[in-house]
């Protein structure tokens, strides 16, 4: 690899070498050939960022919120730009198809697009004579220095659910972008660049678990966004509160699609087929466990089974390509593993993806389906974060929803019927926090708050929405009377 392949840090409006020891090599998931190394900085690198986010902070602070928007509708317009090129770029280092990647990047455009109405979400209120003379104010007002710890799922995406609205709130930020995949975000701090932010406003530090842990300790850091298992998710959690912060912490999930008797399967199965197979299976909305109602058992097993099989597997770069590999060698060893579990718990293998023809290069999974799956089975509880889809007949809504509130996830959840009284105490029985009906992926816009419950999320606000602005914002009261 050319030297260019090692990536540098972004801090104080520089891009900065870094001083570490070690590198982990990035793969394009396709063809298996690595493209660029990433270097596991140290916590002194992350202390030099907070820094120069410190340092910026006052002046940035005190700008006002319309000249704070106006460089996120500048950074709207770069992407704009440069979608296709963000999109290719995604697609290389994560292996998702093009397609796929094109949405995620349009996603993490309509984030910023969101973060730019900033001068109208930052207002505060009043009233006047709360007594005799005296009158009281809410504003809202920045917290200070703000990190995100990203996910290697959605590498151009996940981390503009968090900048933009941190920035034009008035703080200032720290990224660590997932070791994995750190090429998107590289490119999109060159974008940033160009948008007139002060230096150290926004800064950028690659590296692994180090990283991750001295962001979470940082006294200087009031803030942190993460995105990842829930193991971590509730390490994170613990982590940065002890130390005073506030967290919002994005956990795994378990994600049930009940379809009902009365489902028109013609409209329903393709986008159930997508849920659960887009991706990949590498994203926290993905549907992981079918749960058939009643007589919709056997036509939904059997079609979501032709759906996996009808699958093209391979390279995303490449055009018809349906499905692209799973992001590393071990990532691929993993889900292969919950298959074989699968098949030794004794559940019915209906799709068997280990008998696909694949590429003989790169991390490629074959789509998979079991039936019978039950709760109890490791393929029926844990996450497997991949192209394994799970069958579990229920007698009725009631059994279906004994199973989804057992399980400790609630992250997002879905119904496939023609019944509005179906539909209407699905959307207000289920305890996960994102619903979808006749809805594949219950993703919401950027508009609107996006997040678990339970040991899906950890914390008091959401991710992006008015969320954003009440996490990146102190409410101060100023109560006065003029003599």
């Amino acid at each position: 690899m050319p030297e260019s392949a090692h990536l540098p840090n972004y801090i104080g409006g520089r891009w900065v070498p870094s001083a570490a020891a070690e590198h982990l090599d990035v793969y394009n998931p396709a063809t298996g050939q690595v493209i660029a190394r990433t270097p596991l900085s140290t916590g002194t690198e992350v202390d030099c960022a907070v820094q120069a986010a410190a340092a910026a902070f006052p002046a940035w602070r005190e700008t006002p919120p319309v000249i704070r928007a106006r460089a996120m509708f500048a950074f709207k317009q770069q992407l704009e730009a440069h979608v296709e090129e963000l999109a290719r770029l995604v697609t290389t280092e994560h292996g998702k198809t093009l397609d796929e990647s094109r949405g995620s990047v349009r996603r993490a455009i309509e984030c910023v697009e969101v973060a730019c109405g900033a001068p109208s979400m930052l207002t505060g209120y009043g009233l006047e004579n709360i007594a005799a003379n005296i009158d009281c104010t809410v504003m809202r007002q920045p917290i200070g220095v703000c990190a995100a710890i990203a996910p290697f799922n959605f590498p151009a995406m996940v981390p503009l659910w968090f900048l933009p609205f941190a920035v034009v709130c008035g703080n200032t930020f720290v990224l660590k972008p997932s070791e994995q995949v750190p090429l998107s975000q590289h490119r999109i701090f060159e974008l940033l660049e160009t948008c007139g932010l002060p230096p150290g406003v926004v800064n950028l530090v690659n590296g692994g678990k180090d990283v991750a842990e001295a962001l979470c300790d940082h006294p200087g850091i009031r803030a942190v966004s993460f995105v990842g298992s829930t193991a971590v998710a509730r390490l994170v959690y613990r982590r940065g509160t002890h130390a005073g912060k506030r967290v919002q912490a994005l956990g795994g999930a378990k994600n049930f699609i009940i379809v009902m008797p009365d489902a028109d399967l013609d409209r329903a199965m393709p986008l159930i087929a997508e849920s659960f197979y887009g991706c990949a299976g590498e994203r926290c909305l993905a549907g992981s466990v079918l749960l058939p109602v009643g007589a919709a058992h056997a036509e939904a097993r059997d079609r979501l089974a032709a759906a996996a099989e009808s699958l093209t597997v391979g390279n995303g770069l490449e055009p018809g390509v349906q499905m692209g590999p799973v992001v590393s060698a071990r990532h691929r060893a993993r889900v292969l593993g919950y298959v074989e579990r699968g098949v030794a718990e004794g559940a019915r293998l209906v799709a068997d993806g280990r008998a696909r023809k694949l590429p003989a290069e790169g991390f490629f999974v074959g789509p998979t389906v079991f039936d019978q799956v039950s709760p109890a089975m490791s393929i029926g509880r844990e996450e497997i974060f991949g192209p394994v889809a799970s069958v579990c007949p229920v007698a009725d809504l009631d059994e279906a929803f004994r199973i989804m509130d057992a399980h400790p996830n609630a992250n997002a959840t879905s119904i496939f019927t023609s019944s509005g009284k179906a539909a209407r105490e699905f959307a207000h029985r289920a305890t996960a926090s994102m619903v979808g009906v006749n809805i594949g992926v219950a993703a919401p816009m950027a508009y609107f708050p996006f997040g678990g419950a339970r040991d899906s999320f950890f914390g008091d606000l959401k991710v992006h929405g008015r969320d954003a602005f009440e996490f990146y914002t102190d409410k101060k009261v100023a109560i006065s009377r003029w003599l």
